[in-house]
């Protein structure tokens, strides 16, 4: 059964409201509607100039709230029981492979194995110069991070030998006692199919990625699974919904579902809607989650 995700803008000043408990409150709403997933994203510092995001209009002002997605969703965590908790994405190398390790497998045992780690490089090198790392070099520094996770977390003591980062005899605890599902983001290129086959166990393809780059990217990235001796029926794939509204500003239910089973018969796993597509008033959204999901339901049977 596909899975239906909620991204919740933990920027800005949507939910803010009483001191983000309007944040808390639409992840407790997502979880009682049915939701399977609330997932929030990664800025750790920001430029004035953001002509580098390519995809649409950028959602804040340089200097608007940004809290730090870990941080959050272990926030979320305690007030919640069953829905899983991911990000959409973290910049992985920014807080280095050991240190995200911990975090995350952290994350993960205090909510009961709840814990999704989205990871990408993300696109603004005024972040990558805020911690002294190379922009140029952040393909290969997001590898070295996925390289370290998977190690701390199955390893006890763990080694690493890459070219850039070597340890060895070491120990992190706790250890994900499930494992951590790691989502990997990017359009499909060689880098991005070798780190989804390598570590990965879901792909978020880049915004705008339609049904046919979906079915493509599956074929490549399974291909290259099974290259590397693994079992290309546990890819996970995210596709983003596109809310269609009727005439009257309303959601069209029967051509948003028709959209989701089109993302669905693609390959897509996991469908993504997000909070301000439902509606930009939290309450308002909140008020029509239970209907949504169940038409997704309705449309995407077991």
């Amino acid at each position: 059964m596909a899975t239906l995700s909620l991204n919740v803008p933990n920027f800005g000043a949507t939910l803010a409201a009483d001191s983000y408990g309007k944040l808390v409150q639409v992840c407790q709403s997502a979880e009682a509607t049915g939701f399977d997933r609330v997932l929030v994203t990664d800025h750790v510092v920001m430029g004035s100039d953001n002509s580098a995001y390519t995809w649409s209009a950028f959602p804040t002002e340089p200097d608007a709230n940004w809290l730090e997605p870990l941080t959050v969703l272990a926030f979320v965590a305690g007030q919640t029981k069953t829905i899983r908790l991911g990000t959409g994405i973290v910049i992985a190398a920014l807080r280095g492979g050991a240190v995200l390790a911990k975090t995350a497998a952290t994350l993960d045992l205090l909510s009961g194995g709840r814990f999704d780690l989205g990871v990408g490089t993300g696109w603004q090198e005024r972040e990558y110069e805020a911690v002294g790392l190379d922009f140029g070099k952040r393909g290969p520094l997001l590898d070295d991070a996925l390289a370290v996770c998977r190690a701390l977390w199955t390893s006890a003591p763990a080694s690493i030998d890459t070219p850039r980062l070597t340890f060895d005899d070491v120990y992190c605890a706790p250890r994900p006692a499930a494992g951590i599902p790691i989502w990997v983001s990017g359009s499909l290129s060689k880098a991005v199919v070798r780190r989804v086959a390598t570590w990965g166990d879901g792909w978020i393809p880049i915004m705008g990625a339609g049904n046919d780059d979906l079915r493509e990217g599956g074929d490549v990235i399974r291909k290259a699974m099974v290259d590397l001796g693994r079992d290309p029926s546990d890819l996970q794939i995210r596709g983003r919904l596109t809310v269609v509204r009727a005439s009257d500003g309303s959601i069209d239910l029967p051509a948003t579902m028709l959209g989701a089973e089109q993302l669905v018969e693609s390959g897509a796993t996991d469908v993504l809607v997000a909070l301000a597509a439902v509606d930009p008033d939290p309450d308002a959204a909140m008020a029509i989650f239970g209907e949504l999901v169940s038409a997704f339901r309705a449309v995407t049977p077991a």
